[in-house]
């Protein structure tokens, strides 16, 4: 079932599920925006400290 389906009802099981999932892929979402931007900041500032 999805939201914009006719019968979709808000009742709380549903609200809790979808709120967890939202929360769930925002914490996700955000992780990986963090990684990215600071792959990129440190790419583009040429770190030359090597770890091997």
């Amino acid at each position: 079932m999805f939201p914009f389906n006719f019968e979709w009802v808000w009742d709380l099981g549903h609200m809790v599920f979808m709120g967890g999932l939202w929360y769930a892929l925002t914490i996700i979402g955000l992780g990986v925006t963090y990684c990215v931007v600071k792959a990129v900041k440190e790419t583009s500032e040429g770190a030359q400290d090597s770890h091997h």
